[in-house]
């Protein structure tokens, strides 16, 4: 593959590196760092895509085995520190309400274990049971239990941060 081939395919699933750097880091420098090791894993094992599955499937499988790695790599960093920003915002409802809302639903997902984030992450993006479990080898029907008790614990998450559905 050509490195321009490969660049518009990137820019095609962009989303893709978004969503999974959001789950797996909290900073957004540490997402844009991770957005650019995920891409680089995918420039080094692109010849390892046969083309038998569609090329997001397999960017999902790189990138959220990139981001297991790179998220234990920098929990073991001592130097770690977390700038939290002040959100402190003049009210604009729906525009806060679905930040809020987006806001929530990351911060409980960042508690679940890599299982269950790609689960999830691969449900929102509107794959099937099968196809969720060929993507993290698991049982058809080990995935559909998985996939139940990980929304729920989402939820639960959600209620114990204050949200009210």
């Amino acid at each position: 593959m050509k490195e321009n081939e490969f660049l518009v395919l990137i820019e095609q699933h962009s989303g893709i590196l978004y969503k999974v750097s959001r789950m797996y880091m909290d900073s957004e420098v540490d997402q844009e760092d991770l957005r650019q090791d995920i891409i680089f894993q995918l420039w080094k094992s692109i010849g390892k895509f046969k083309g038998d599955s569609q090329f997001s499937s397999w960017m999902y499988r790189v990138a959220i085995n990139t981001s297991i790695t790179y998220f234990k790599k920098d929990k073991r960093r001592p130097d770690k520190t977390e700038i939290k920003p002040n959100l402190d915002v003049v009210d604009e409802m729906e525009v806060d309400e679905k930040e809020s809302q987006l806001a929530h639903f990351y911060k409980a997902v960042k508690t679940l274990n890599k299982i269950e984030k790609a689960i999830i992450l691969l449900f929102i993006e509107g794959y099937s049971h099968n196809e969720i479990a060929k993507q993290l080898g698991l049982s058809s029907g080990n995935t559909r239990v998985k996939l139940n008790r990980t929304k729920q614990k989402i939820k639960e998450l959600i209620k114990t941060q204050g949200y009210e559905f």
